[in-house]
């Protein structure tokens, strides 16, 4: 795939499908650069991500977010994010941030949430480089030790703490306004890509949230038709 189109996979729940529709949406709307999305979702992977559920994880693509090199073949780059994020700038600014010098790149929080619960009373697990991985940009070919096998079953805390790396030097870091936790950090104007990590807007406890009235609004237009 060419470099100047950027290959982006979305997480998908089926407890917020409408989650991914309005993402891609708001990506599409400011994107001044071709974008390819791909859904992770679990029905899509029979035979590819094999591992029970854990208990701990909030949705259905915890683990599964981390085929996202095997699935691009190991070639290129390509963008995972979490589904229940909101694009308020042009993606090309961040796939233009891709450094071959780096195995993976992301924003490195350093953050103890502040609630206990989150969306549908799940627990809010607490660990080292809490959402690192919800918005990574793989350089494939350098995350071959992300097979299909070592996905399956590799530890939870192994997969999202970058485990599969040699060191964190490896890990370049990108700036928090592309993935700037909602109610976790204080409302930013200049902040390009929201994450309502708690819980989206589409969740009646969260509608209230500093950008969900953008979000509703972003609905709108993904369901906007022209009439006759």
């Amino acid at each position: 795939m060419k470099d100047n189109v950027a290959r982006i996979f979305v997480g998908f729940d089926s407890k917020e499908v409408v989650a991914y529709h309005v993402l891609t949406q708001s990506i599409i709307e400011r994107s001044s650069i071709p974008v390819v999305f791909s859904p992770i979702v679990l029905n899509n992977l029979d035979g590819i991500f094999t591992r029970e559920r854990n208990p701990l994880q909030s949705t259905e693509f915890s683990f599964s977010r981390f085929l996202v090199p095997y699935l691009s073949d190991y070639q290129g780059w390509s963008i995972f994010m979490d589904c229940d994020m909101l694009a308020r700038a042009d993606i090309a600014e961040l796939w233009a941030l891709r450094d071959d010098r780096y195995a993976a790149m992301c924003v490195k929080h350093d953050y103890q949430p502040k609630i206990e619960t989150k969306f549908l009373g799940q627990t809010q697990t607490k660990y080292e480089k809490k959402n690192w991985s919800s918005m990574i940009l793989f350089n494939n070919a350098r995350c071959t030790a992300l097979t299909k096998d070592f996905v399956n079953t590799a530890t939870g805390l192994q997969l999202h703490q970058f485990k599969w790396l040699e060191n964190d030097d490896q890990i370049g870091e990108v700036p928090v306004t592309w993935n700037y936790l909602v109610n976790e950090y204080d409302y930013r104007e200049d902040a390009k890509l929201v994450h309502f990590t708690d819980g989206g807007p589409y969740f009646d406890e969260y509608r209230n949230d500093d950008y969900a009235e953008e979000w509703f609004a972003m609905r709108e237009r993904m369901l906007h038709v022209q009439q006759k």
